[in-house]
Formats: structure tokens, sequence, C-alpha cells
């Protein structure tokens, strides 16, 4: 019986203690380092203000919808495997890949679905268009794409828009980051970056 009390308080006493260390302390000290000038935005979900309001976050690509497909002002973002057509738009609440590999039948024809939607939209061959502008990231909110693919639409944008295409291609030089520590990755392109600057630079040439 001694031994039993002595395990019991033992235990409420680890209990006790965890219970302060990990759910409050931890949590506490998590966020006060979220606090410190530098990290806050970050720590906020790095959204993205534009005149006062959201207007999305730097981390998540959610695919712009055009009010008129024949008239697409919008660079595009990878496709989301959660969207429910082949091109999207994803839905940001329910991120993830498909888990189907490459041999799956059902991935070969919505990517070739993909292709050909494309090539219609940019107005290319098939052949031009980029795999990342065909294939979903792992998430399925990548919110960038590669130089190849922002290049691929930056004629639409510039004839939509009214820009040239030189502005327009200088526009996403500016915003295309380069590898991590010069070799990690590819570089890439923030597609919702690069919208807000194609969408003021319109606005201010209009």
């Amino acid at each position: 019986m001694h031994t039993l009390l002595a395990q019991t308080r033992a235990g409420l006493r680890a209990l006790l203690v965890l219970t302060v260390l990990v759910g409050v302390l931890y949590p506490l000290g998590i966020w006060l380092v979220s606090r410190v000038p530098g990290l806050h935005d970050n720590a906020e979900g790095s959204v993205v203000v534009r005149d006062g309001r959201a207007v999305g976050s730097a981390h998540i690509g959610i695919d712009p919808v055009p009010a008129d497909p024949d008239a697409d002002p919008w660079f595009h973002t990878r496709p989301s495997a959660g969207s429910s057509g082949p091109l999207g738009p994803g839905d940001p609440a329910a991120s993830g890949g498909s888990n189907k590999g490459q041999s799956d039948p059902d991935l070969t024809a919505l990517v070739n679905e993909r292709k050909d939607l494309i090539a219609v939209r940019e107005g290319v061959p098939r052949d031009r268009v980029p795999p990342d502008a065909v294939t979903a990231s792992a998430s399925g909110l990548d919110p960038h794409i590669s130089p190849a693919y922002a290049e691929l639409q930056v004629p639409r944008v510039a004839r939509v828009t009214g820009l040239s295409e030189d502005r327009v291609r200088a526009l996403v030089a500016e915003h295309t980051s380069d590898r991590v520590l010069w070799f990690l990755g590819e570089p890439a392109v923030n597609v919702l970056a690069l919208n807000l600057a194609v969408q003021a630079e319109a606005g201010s040439s209009g």
C-alpha cells in the first residue's frame, strides 16, 4: 500500500511539473519569441496587406480566378490536388497531395488535361508547358512557380493589362528568388507578390 501511494504521488508530481512546463511555460516562451521584432510577421502567417486589407499570405498559393477567362490578367500558381477542377482554384483549408504515383493512369490523364488547358490559355504548343504548371506540390498550396512557367504567362498578362512584355518580364525578375545558399533548390517566383506588382503597375499606367 505504501509503495502504491508513493508511486501515485510521484506520478502526480510528474504530471504537475510536465503540465506547467509543456502546457504553460513552453507555449508562453514560443509566444514571447514570436513577439521579437523581425519575427512577428512570420509568426502571424506572413500575411500580405495591401491598402490596409489582407490580400493573402506569402506562404500560401491561391490561384486567382479572372472575372473574364478570355481576358485573364493574372499569373497563375501550380494546380492544387484538392481543387474540384483540373487547374483550380484549390481550397487553402484542404492542404495535401494526391498521393498518386507516376504510373497512375488517372494522374497521367489529369496532367495531360492540364497541359491542354494551359496550352490553349497561353496560346502555345503543348510541349512548351513546363512540368510545374501541370503537377501539384506536396502541399497543394505552393506559392511559387518556376521562372519558366512565369515566362510562359508573360505575353498574356502583358496583352490583357496593357503593359509591355519587357516591363512584365522585369517585374518577374524582381520577384524571382535565387537558390537558398546559392545551391539549394531552384529559383522561384512568388505568384501573389508578382500579381500585386503587376496590378499596381497596370493601375499606375492606366
